[in-house]
């Protein structure tokens, strides 16, 4: 049974018209498949049928394990959205990207897609200044409506860096990882384990924790 429907990938399929370059979504995922495995797969399969510019790769975690360690994939089910040639952005989505997220996924596969990345000048002018990994794994559920602004701010800013690492995290999912991470409300996002901030936040605000985040890996 399809997970969207005949208007949904109407819909969906109108949408990745605007894709102009290669994307290749990579599912880990493993044999015995874990909880959510089987979906997210089915959603990567149905989004890659509509456009004839994204592929769909899936990989056994285990198997391929020397892969997903290259790509920095410890969990899944996973997904990364990587561009022409298989260029790896850094792109990363734990977890199913269903309900809100599902549009995150969207978002992902046109930006890559398009090359259009909207973050603002002084955004950009601190990416380009560091010199020192950034991850940013960015907690949601499903059913989070402000969720999906938060996850496509880290892609963006994935995008725009080799530098940066940006994670959407279905935190039922990983609940060791909520305890971790102190995760009572989403989204919530956490940059280099140290750093951390709760709600929908602007970009300007995001861009401060970055630079906090920076000043404490360098302390």
């Amino acid at each position: 049974m399809r997970l969207m429907d005949k208007d949904t990938q109407e819909q969906v399929r109108n949408l990745l018209a605007a894709v102009q370059a290669p994307v290749t979504i990579h599912m880990f995922t493993q044999e015995f498949e874990c909880g959510y495995c089987k979906e997210t797969r089915q959603i990567a399969e149905e989004v890659a049928e509509l456009s004839d510019l994204v592929t769909l790769e899936v990989h056994d975690f285990i198997e391929d394990q020397a892969l997903a360690e290259s790509m920095g994939i410890d969990k899944i089910p996973a997904l990364a959205i990587n561009g022409e040639n298989d260029r790896d952005y850094g792109i990363r989505f734990y977890g199913i990207p269903s309900g809100y997220e599902f549009t995150s996924l969207l978002e992902a596969i046109l930006a890559v897609g398009t090359g259009e990345n909207e973050l603002e000048p002084q955004t950009l002018e601190f990416l380009e200044s560091i010199d020192s990994p950034l991850h940013i794994q960015v907690f949601v559920t499903p059913t989070c409506p402000y969720c999906p602004q938060a996850v496509v701010l880290a892609h963006r800013l994935a995008m725009a860096s080799d530098k940066v690492r940006a994670d959407m995290v279905e935190v039922t999912e990983f609940p060791h990882l909520a305890q971790r991470y102190q995760v009572m409300g989403v989204p919530r996002t956490v940059i280099n384990e140290r750093t951390s901030l709760e709600g929908a936040a602007p970009e300007a605000m995001l861009l401060q924790k970055l630079k906090e985040a920076v000043a404490l890996s360098a302390s």
